[in-house]
């Protein structure tokens, strides 16, 4: 009789599909781990929404945030050449027109 194999922790799971499920595309790597890289605030603020030929567009909940994250992004794009395998070229923040 085989060995039962332990339960998975459900988190783990989806985690897994999640990455199965993404498209395999620069702007979706960069969602797939952007909270991680900028944090739960930020990512609350602040969402990756386009790519074109490495720069990534993120929308800000605000010109404040907008401004505040383009005076990071240089600190954001060297954390995300340390997360992911193709990092993007460049990031553009921009108030989100809600």
């Amino acid at each position: 009789m085989p060995a039962r194999r332990e339960p998975r922790r459900i988190g783990e799971a989806l985690a897994a599909v999640q990455r199965q499920a993404a498209p395999q595309t620069p702007l979706a790597a960069v969602q797939l781990v952007w909270e991680e890289v900028v944090g739960e605030k930020v990512a609350g603020v602040a969402e990756p929404v386009a790519e074109r030929a490495g720069r990534v567009t993120v929308a800000c909940a605000s010109a404040v945030w907008a401004q505040e994250l383009d005076l990071m992004s240089e600190d954001i794009l060297r954390r995300l050449g340390e997360t992911m395998e193709a990092p993007p070229t460049a990031l553009k923040f921009k108030a989100r027109a809600d």
